[in-house]
Parts: structure tokens; C-alpha cells; sequence
């Protein structure tokens, strides 16, 4: 019997992965990826918040964790274990409540103290096989959150997820503001659409005496977003509960309902869901 030359088989193996990827995204309406220019500004924080807030519109949603070297999207959620497949062979996410469900690469490893020692090549295989290989069902929305930088993650999803369009978070100082404007650069670059800018940490309420307190400068988001003709989603002001329920693995909407924070994931989330 003629066996069939590895070259071959890698060729039919890539050409499947495609098949199964374009079939994946047709039954997803909305495609977000959550970039910044630089670490720290809460972009994760954003993205499971973002998803939060528009599952308990009860829009289907999906998250994927593509930030393969510090992953953190599972421990904000408080989920842990390793995935399931499906009667279809598909691997099933893990679900945070009847309209969200997740995936991430600490899905797939027992310590999650490992490192992720990968070069771009399988980055890009992972992040396609995040969608073409795991039984998302239908969507309303899918979120993605990426590292930070414009480096393998962001423009393996521009490559791959058609269609794809761009929340970009900042705090208001200009140090993050000038890294922003690479992270712009590069979604006019790859033809990514921008769906608009938000501001994280743009102020905190002083116990004290309730007035705001800018800890990170002012309004910095809003003039990077009026300057280069892009939409400004809004303010995402400081709250030290943030901290304390990503650091507990409990979700801050679910303890922080009547929250400023709250209602500024909520108004983003609505003007998503207007697309719908």
C-alpha cells in the first residue's frame, strides 16, 4: 500500500484546519478582538467584563483567552479544569454561566504554573485550532483577548478571523497613550477595523471625601480617539473591587451590580449590542 509522503499529510491536515475554521465562523455573528499597546491597562479585565456584561443581556458569547504566554481570563472567571470533547470530536468549552463560555491555553495543562514556551508558528496553530476545533455552537459575540504589543496573537487573529474588529484599552497617561497609537497603526496596517477606544482607570472615587481622584491623568483616551477619528466607548474609572475579585477568581459584576464600573461595562456593552 502507497503511503502518503508527510508533506502531504501536513498540506491535508492544513487544508482541513481551514475548512473546519471557515465553517466555525459562519455561525458566529460578531467577532471582537481586545488589544492594547502596552501591558497593564486591564485589557483583560476588560474583555471578561465586556463578555460578562453582554451574556447577562443574554447575547450567546464566547471568550478566548489568546494571551498564550499569561493567560488569566480562567482565574478572573474562577474556572478551572481541563476540557471535554464532544460527541462530534469537538472540544467543549468551558461555560461561565447559559451564555458564556470560554477557552484558554491553560485548558490544556495540568500546572498552571507551567511556562508557555512557544514560537509564533504554533501560536498560529493554536489560536486557529481555539476556534475550528472547539464546539462553540451559534454566537452573537465572540471576544478575544490578546497579549499586549501588535506582535504573533493580534496578527494571527487579523489573518484568520475575517470581519474581526478592534476594542483598544488605555489608561489615560501618555506614556500608554503613545503605545496606543501603535496598536492603531497596526489595525490600519492589517485593514482591521476599529470599533473604538476605552479608557480604563480613568479615575477613582475617594472614599473619603467622594471626590474623583485622577490617578493616571485625564481624558487622555477621548483626545487620542477624537485626534485620529476613531469612536470613544468610555471611562472605566478605578475601583480597587476589580482587584480583589480578579484576585479571588470572582466576577465583579456578579458582587458590584450598583457600581460606576458596572455601568460603564454595561453602556460599552449596549453600544455592541446595538450591532446585534
Amino acid at each position: 500500500m502507497e503511503q502518503v509522503p508527510e508533506e502531504d499529510k501536513r498540506r491535508q491536515q492544513q487544508q482541513q484546519q481551514e475548512t473546519n475554521l471557515k465553517a466555525a465562523l459562519t455561525s458566529i455573528k460578531n467577532k471582537f478582538i481586545v488589544m492594547s499597546g502596552k501591558g497593564g491597562v486591564g485589557k483583560t479585565s476588560v474583555s471578561v467584563n465586556l463578555a460578562v456584561a453582554l451574556s447577562k443581556k443574554n447575547f450567546e458569547v464566547g471568550l478566548i483567552d489568546v494571551d498564550l504566554h499569561g493567560p488569566d481570563v480562567l482565574r478572573m472567571l474562577g474556572l478551572r479544569g481541563l476540557l471535554g470533547v464532544g460527541s462530534n470530536q469537538k472540544l467543549i468549552p468551558m461555560s461561565y454561566n447559559k451564555h458564556l463560555r470560554t477557552i484558554s491555553v491553560e485548558s490544556f495543562i495540568q500546572n498552571r504554573d507551567n511556562a508557555i514556551i512557544w514560537r509564533g508558528p504554533l501560536k498560529h496553530q493554536a489560536i486557529q485550532q481555539f476556534i475550528s476545533e472547539v464546539d462553540w455552537g451559534h454566537l452573537d459575540f465572540l471576544i478575544i483577548d490578546s497579549p499586549p504589543g501588535t506582535g504573533d496573537e493580534p496578527l494571527t487573529v487579523a489573518q484568520i478571523v475575517p470581519g474581526a474588529k478592534a476594542i483598544i484599552v488605555t489608561t489615560p497617561q501618555e506614556i500608554a497613550l503613545a503605545d496606543v497609537r501603535k496598536s492603531i497603526n497596526f489595525c490600519r496596517t492589517v485593514k482591521m477595523e476599529i470599533f473604538g477606544i476605552v479608557e480604563n482607570m480613568s479615575s477613582f472615587k475617594c472614599p473619603h471625601c467622594g471626590k474623583p481622584i485622577s490617578l493616571f491623568g485625564s481624558g487622555g483616551g477621548e483626545k487620542v480617539a477624537c485626534d485620529m477619528g476613531l469612536t470613544f466607548l468610555g471611562k472605566i474609572p478605578f475601583d480597587p473591587g476589580m482587584v480583589t475579585c480578579g484576585d479571588s477568581g470572582t466576577c465583579y459584576q456578579e458582587h458590584h451590580d450598583d457600581s460606576e464600573v458596572f455601568k460603564a461595562f454595561a453602556a460599552i456593552a449596549d453600544k455592541m449590542a446595538a450591532m446585534v
